[in-house]
């Protein structure tokens, strides 16, 4: 099976290079030679609708599950997790009637930062879509491969994690409606609206369960944040890469913000949603979000430098992040192909830390690809 997994993402990879979880929404020609619908567009105006927007979307191209949060165990450690389950519309044998055929991929990427360690343990999983063994649910948040699973469940999400190094089984409770980003849930990631995802945020989620790591099994407690975001068409042909931020606010706000990259580091589209301490959501325009890199760091693995240090310009706000640890590079070539640093962040305000989140930076290497 993973040897025919493989095999698959080596062919997405070869033959959607135009762009990373999702390329465009021509029609592209199958692999028998014949010709398939388009996968369906991001407009706006689709309002997000629940609970059936918690669940799948498998006409579009890429959809993802993500969840990142700090912890803290019985003795004051701290750690950051990480845990994003995808799925893949690969339209290979869309007119098979065979279970078997690999119409879908799931994809599992799952980490821990713990600065005993000196670096990021990781681990990953890639499947077709095949119930019982992998898949993700429609109508209702479900996505697993094996033991590996993120699911709601009555009034909590849950997740759980079992890989050599580390293992998690966590709860996370909600603290609110689901937050949407852009205008309603429609994210516009360049000028051309076609660009662009459905996505909306769980942010402030109360975090308890287990967390072992190199055999020491710790319970822990923490706040964590979950993405949810679909599309057919994500990264303009320009762009490289991105910068993405989601903070857990001190204030019981949040933050999101993102920039679209070249490869020469410009921005070629900036945005994102603010929601104060009181409740009251507010969509940041590219006018009002800057991310200005600062202190690089080199991995001494693949050669990929990554700021892990930046300075951010919030609606007028000069704000500052620095990461729990600097070595928080991800890589994924087993499955989506893709090398990225994905870490804990603090975000400071005139030096007082005023949120903790996840800073996710992809393109600094090759050109994503998933």
């Amino acid at each position: 099976m993973r040897a025919f997994v493989a095999a698959v993402l080596l062919w997405l990879a070869s033959s959607l290079a135009a762009a990373p979880s999702v390329r465009n929404g021509s029609n592209d020609e199958s692999v028998n030679g014949s010709d398939r619908p388009d996968y369906p567009p991001v407009v706006a105006g689709r309002p997000l609708q629940f609970p059936a927007d918690h669940g799948a979307h498998p006409d579009y191209r890429t959809e993802w599950w993500y969840v990142t949060g700090w912890v803290t165990d019985e003795e004051g450690v701290e750690r950051g997790f990480q845990v994003t389950f995808f799925r893949v519309r690969t339209r290979i044998g869309e007119d098979n009637p065979s279970r078997f055929a690999p119409r879908q991929l799931i994809l599992a990427h799952a980490a821990v930062a713990d600065p005993a360690e000196g670096r990021l343990l990781h681990a990953e999983r890639g499947e077709r879509a095949l119930d019982p063994l992998a898949g993700a649910a429609t109508g209702h948040t479900r996505a697993w491969i094996g033991n590996w699973a993120l699911e709601w469940s009555q009034d909590h999400y849950r997740t759980s994690v079992d890989a050599d190094s580390f293992a998690y089984d966590l709860r996370f409770d909600s603290a609110g409606p689901p937050l949407p980003n852009g205008q309603d849930g429609f994210s516009q990631k360049a000028p051309d609206p076609q660009h662009a995802s459905h996505y909306y945020s769980r942010p402030q989620l109360g975090v308890s369960g287990s967390l072992r790591v190199r055999g020491k099994t710790h319970r822990v407690t923490g706040r964590a944040w979950l993405d949810h975001e679909w599309s057919s068409a994500y990264l303009p042909e320009k762009a490289r890469g991105w910068d993405w931020i989601g903070i857990n606010l001190s204030d019981g706000g949040a933050l999101m913000a993102f920039r679209m990259r070249t490869a020469t580091g410009e921005a070629t589209w900036t945005a994102g949603t603010l929601r104060r301490g009181d409740g009251m959501p507010r969509a940041l325009a590219p006018a009002q979000v800057t991310f200005i890199p600062g202190r690089r760091w080199r991995s001494p693995r693949t050669g990929t430098e990554y700021p892990v240090e930046w300075q951010l310009d919030i609606d007028g706000r000069r704000l500052a992040l620095q990461p729990l640890m600097d070595d928080q590079e991800l890589d994924s070539r087993g499955t989506t192909g893709a090398v990225y640093w994905e870490g804990a962040v603090r975000l400071l305000e005139d030096g007082r830390e005023i949120g903790r989140g996840y800073l996710e930076m992809t393109g600094y290497g090759e050109r994503l690809r998933m």
